[in-house]
């Protein structure tokens, strides 16, 4: 079999892979028109979708937690990838770019690895939202930025509330940054059994304290419960670090991990 290659088909060739280079390079030249906030301010709403309350409820949830924990939220709102330069984009695309032209979070504190940055974006007329994480959070906080993302914004905006459910999710985003559980919202069977455990006790101590006064089993119990909470307080406290907590801004280096969740309504 003879293959005929003549001018035109190398013409061709060098066309596609001109084509294919151009490609490459804008795309790692891409940049979006984004500016982002100030190194303390947290928010750029873009879009309108905050209200004034809501806007400082989120930055002083976002300036304590980056004081207490060097992890910055950065909450974005825009009308369209579009209008950014984000055109035919998947906002997994976008919010990764921004993200990275940002430097959201700090890559390294002193000699340790950190890199927990948050983006939080909210695209209006697309009708997406992303969580993007900084690479410190590897992959493991993935399926609790599904539920944020499923079970305390999507279920807002779906409503109109654009306001209520970016707060709802600043907050879960704290909690999950500060290792704490997001709340539930319907009522647990455990709350009822807790509840009857407390009253048990209450009744206990009561009884002890009438038969047999200071000498009572219900002081031993008790003694008992504050030492555990005392010492539960006490590793809290020095979880926190010294000093008066983290200085520094919102930017610092941070680039995304891949992290995160998506969501549309």
């Amino acid at each position: 079999m003879k293959y005929h290659f003549n001018s035109k088909s190398a013409v061709v060739c060098l066309f596609l892979i001109l084509i294919s280079f151009s490609r490459l390079s804008s795309a790692h030249a891409l940049e979006l028109t984004l500016e982002p906030p100030g190194d303390r301010e947290f928010v750029r709403d873009l879009a309108g979708m905050l209200d004034e309350p809501t806007t400082k409820k989120i930055k002083e949830l976002c300036d304590k937690l980056l004081t207490d924990k060097a992890t910055p939220i950065i909450v974005v709102t825009i009308d369209s990838m579009a209008q950014y330069g984000g055109a035919d984009m998947r906002i997994e695309t976008f919010a990764t770019i921004l993200f990275n032209q940002w430097q959201i979070g700090h890559a390294k504190l002193g000699d340790q690895d950190w890199n927990t940055g948050i983006l939080l974006l909210v695209s209006k007329n697309d009708r997406k939202a992303r969580i993007e994480l900084g690479a410190g959070w590897g992959r493991r906080e993935d399926e609790q930025c599904r539920q944020i993302m499923d079970d305390y914004i999507i279920p807002h905006f779906k409503q109109g509330q654009f306001d209520q459910g970016i707060l709802a999710g600043v907050e879960a985003l704290d909690k999950m940054a500060r290792k704490l559980e997001l709340p539930t919202k319907p009522v647990s069977p455990w709350t009822y059994v807790i509840m009857a455990v407390a009253v048990g006790l209450v009744i206990f101590t009561v009884v002890s304290l009438i038969r047999r006064g200071s000498s009572g089993w219900a002081w031993l119990f008790w003694g008992v419960v504050f030492a555990v909470i005392g010492t539960i307080l006490y590793q809290m406290l020095n979880n926190r670090g010294g000093g008066g907590g983290f200085g520094g801004g919102s930017f610092g280096g941070g680039f995304s991990g891949g992290g995160g969740a998506s969501g549309s309504w």
